[in-house]
């Protein structure tokens, strides 16, 4: 398995299932890591890789839809599919709501699962390219100064350089460079591409800073 790519984390309790399952996974060319409890995969360290978590609802301590909470509001949340032999309608439907990519029973067919996991493998890849161009035009916020972000508000409500001179009290002369410099370091070609950038960043008041995460 080469850096970066996919691979499937396996939770489950039974020995027997997760052999099986780590068989089956590896047969398509996945990389696959297995995992007895809740606990364990949460102990270990993870790849920095496009992956999905297959988990079955029901472990020892730590139950699957308790994993799902936690791995909910953080970086490391990874697509779901969830795997149970004691399924119910409404177990189902809080395991889709909170987010999870597949509920399956058991027994399920091979085909059914392998077509989950490479659903929940494009979505992670995608949320993850998401996250990184976020991360970037962060960085690239971070880096104006506080009175090119001034004059960034400025050129993104619509305003001529000469209001924004008027409002920053300053020349149309500064302002006009100032811009020059917010457009080079946000990497914008155009009024309309940065305004699209603004609008990713959430920028909405004076007071944002979107420099930083959420």
């Amino acid at each position: 398995m080469t850096p970066g790519s996919p691979i499937v984390f396996v939770v489950d309790d039974d020995a027997a299932v997760r052999d099986g399952l780590r068989r089956l996974i590896s047969s398509v060319g996945l990389g696959v890591e297995v995992f007895p409890t809740a606990q364990a995969f949460l102990r270990a360290r993870r790849p920095d890789a496009p992956g999905c978590l297959v988990l079955d609802v029901r472990l020892p301590g730590l139950s699957g839809l308790d994993l799902q909470r936690e791995l909910a509001d953080t970086e490391a949340a990874l697509p779901i599919i969830f795997l149970t032999g004691h399924g119910d309608i409404p177990m189902s439907v809080r395991a889709m709501k909170a987010g999870a990519v597949e509920f399956l029973t058991k027994p399920f067919r091979d085909q059914d699962l392998l077509d989950a996991i490479r659903n929940a493998i494009e979505r992670d890849r995608a949320e993850r390219g998401e996250r990184h161009e976020l991360t970037e035009l962060r960085r690239r916020y971070a880096s104006l100064t506080p009175r090119e972000r001034d004059v960034l508000r400025g050129v993104v409500a619509g305003l001529l350089n000469k209001q924004i001179a008027g409002e920053l009290g300053t020349s149309e002369v500064t302002v006009k460079e100032q811009r020059g410099h917010v457009m080079h370091k946000m990497q914008a070609g155009s009024v309309a591409e940065l305004v699209r950038l603004v609008s990713r960043l959430g920028i909405t008041s004076a007071g944002s800073d979107p420099s930083r995460p959420t």
